[in-house]
């Protein structure tokens, strides 16, 4: 058992390290995550707009807020 604890606990972290990419998908919408959300029990991927939605409850929570919605203004800086 500990072993399993152990190799989930590798995979969280492996996971943290990984940007999003176009694959990831909101579990709310389906529309491309740019927020993962580990919990205790997982991990939440959500859009800019679901992500917004439910930071506050989600955050208290949440054992770690992996943000990378700033990539949504690339390109439209000048």
């Amino acid at each position: 058992m500990s072993q399993m604890t152990t190799e989930s606990a590798v995979t969280n972290e492996l996971a943290q390290d990984r940007s999003l990419t176009a694959l990831d998908r909101c579990d709310s919408c389906g529309a491309q995550a740019y927020v993962r959300v580990t919990m205790s029990s997982g991990e939440l991927l959500f859009c800019a707009h679901h992500a917004a939605r439910f930071k506050e409850k989600l955050s208290e929570k949440a054992l770690a807020w992996h943000d990378e919605s700033s990539r949504l203004l690339e390109g439209q800086r000048a």
